[in-house]
């Protein structure tokens, strides 16, 4: 369909704009970066024929081997680096987060693809559900990360677009989508391994209610997903024998173990955290979200409704249960909220389907919302000059989209207004996208690089640790050496070398390292300090 490859394009403007090169951000992306580095390294030295293709399908970070994820995102973020490789420079950030930009883009023509497999007769809930997925900020924002939860969202949007599609199959025909199913199973345990058996299971359990496939057509789906999860398996199989007890760390301790019964830092809210997430994320879709639920629900015995709902249950039952929460945990939640809300906006536009929605008034006031919502925001860019540019043509997106939705409307009037709802919001997303707004969480610490700067005057022979904070993998990326604390380090006999941060308005810290002088610092910018320590004689 043009609209939604339309979309997609949409979707990569938004993606790979400018500000895709912000430094990056603790723990997630600096973690994926050096990893996928070492991926390109190993991947040089096999090219040369002085490596192995073990060294490069087994994950390291600072050469020890990496246990938490597996390598597949790591692997695709390896290749834009190697241009920087080669020349012995730092690549720069937009090439490692390339890569899971690319993959988490396809969630929106997806979206679209999903919801058409569902309703085949109705194009404008295909183009709405995509257009949906195109403006939540939390799809497009986490999306354009060095991580890997933009890619599982799309790999799990294929896996079920495959899974629908086998419905209308008959006999061998079942086995090409049961293969590309498989694939995208496949890229789900090389991206997070655990995930793989809820959103596989809930898939197949939706379309066994379904009905639809004959018991042949079972048997050629199931062939070709055993086909395409080789890969996968065979990964986890070579890791296994490779790494011994410590592969079970992927499924384990740090997989399904660690969210599930730790609660990590920031998580002291729990279930809260996604909830809260969806508040401040929905917009401006979260006012359709209880009705299109409810107009769901009224078609559960239908895949219409039972598939949009049982996958947003399903990925409600992924994540609200984590004891480790935090704001991107809740992405997988964002694709079935455009497939349940992409419907009941299209209702909007066509004044016949509205007439037999459920809870028809309450729909139709929901425009008058975005009017009042859009007022507000016009209001408010008054004083808020730093968000004037994004609080605009936010605020017109409602007011227009509002006035056009309206109940007294013509079908005309409703298609343009539309349009206009859809390509102003995706406008203020794109003019926040170019700033270093789009992601606070970058703006939670004090910058690396002045630091990084630094560390790189160092004396490369000398241990170097840091002294007065905690570990920080952006700062450990942009020095190209690993730092980390003075007490995980150990104090070696000879001379060291420690990295620290004067903070504001204070006198410069003094280490105290047993058995050790340090001399006065040589002090960066921003505050930061090196100290040579040597043997106290």
């Amino acid at each position: 369909m043009t609209s939604l490859l339309l979309l997609w394009l949409a979707a990569l403007g938004l993606l790979l704009v400018p500000g895709l090169d912000l430094p990056l951000r603790d723990w997630d992306e600096g973690i994926v970066a050096r990893v996928a580095l070492e991926r390109a390294e190993a991947l040089q030295a096999l090219l040369r024929g002085d490596g192995s293709l073990t060294e490069l399908l087994l994950p390291t970070y600072w050469g020890a081997p990496y246990l938490n994820k597996p390598p597949g995102l790591h692997l695709l973020s390896a290749l834009p680096q190697i241009p920087w490789l080669a020349a012995e420079q730092l690549p720069p950030p937009w090439s490692v987060r390339l890569m899971p930009a690319l993959l988490a883009s396809a969630v929106v023509p997806l979206a679209g693809l999903i919801s058409h497999e569902l309703r085949p007769t109705n194009r404008r809930a295909a183009i709405a559900s995509a257009a949906i997925a195109l403006t939540l900020l939390p799809l497009m924002r986490h999306g354009r990360l060095a991580m890997l939860d933009g890619a599982l969202v799309s790999a799990s949007g294929l896996l079920w677009w495959q899974l629908l599609r086998c419905r209308w199959l008959s006999g061998v025909r079942a086995l090409r989508p049961g293969l590309v199913a498989g694939l995208a199973s496949s890229a789900l345990l090389l991206l997070k391994a655990p995930l793989l058996l809820p959103v596989l299971l809930a898939g197949l359990v939706l379309l066994a209610m379904d009905r639809a496939l004959s018991q042949q057509g079972w048997c050629w789906l199931l062939l070709g997903l055993g086909l395409g999860l080789l890969p996968g398996i065979s990964w986890h199989l070579f890791h296994g024998l490779q790494r011994g007890a410590g592969a079970l760390l992927l499924w384990g301790g740090d997989g399904a173990g660690r969210v599930l019964l730790d609660a990590g830092e920031g998580s002291d809210l729990g279930w809260r955290v996604p909830l809260l997430e969806v508040l401040e994320g929905g917009w401006p879709w979260l006012p359709l979200w209880p009705l299109a639920v409810a107009a769901a629900w009224r078609e559960r015995r239908r895949p219409l409704g039972r598939w949009p709902l049982g996958l947003q249950l399903t990925t409600a039952a992924m994540v609200l249960p984590l004891r480790t929460q935090l704001p991107w945990y809740s992405h997988s939640l964002w694709l079935p909220f455009a497939l349940l809300c992409g419907p009941t906006l299209a209702a909007l536009i066509d004044p016949g389907e509205l007439k037999r929605q459920p809870a028809a008034g309450w729909l139709q006031r929901i425009p008058w919302l975005w009017l009042l919502t859009g007022a507000l925001l016009l209001i408010a860019a008054g004083p808020l000059r730093a968000y004037r540019p994004v609080l605009l043509p936010a605020a017109l997106a409602l007011l227009l989209g509002g006035w056009g939705l309206r109940p007294a409307s013509e079908p005309r009037q409703r298609r343009w207004a539309f349009g206009a709802l859809v390509g102003l919001w995706w406008l203020a997303l794109l003019v926040l996208m170019q700033g270093p707004l789009w992601h606070w969480e970058l703006n939670e610490r004090n910058p690396v690089a002045p630091g990084a700067a630094l560390a790189r005057t160092a004396d490369q022979q000398l241990p170097l640790a840091l002294w007065g904070m905690a570990e920080r993998p952006s700062l450990s990326w942009q020095s190209r050496r690993r730092l980390v604390p003075l007490g995980r380090l150990g104090i070696p006999n000879g001379e060291l070398q420690l990295l620290g941060r004067q903070l504001p308005d204070s006198a410069p810290p003094i280490p105290e390292v047993a058995g050790h002088g340090c001399s006065t610092p040589v002090p960066g910018e921003d505050g930061w300090l090196l100290w040579r320590c040597r043997p106290a004689p």
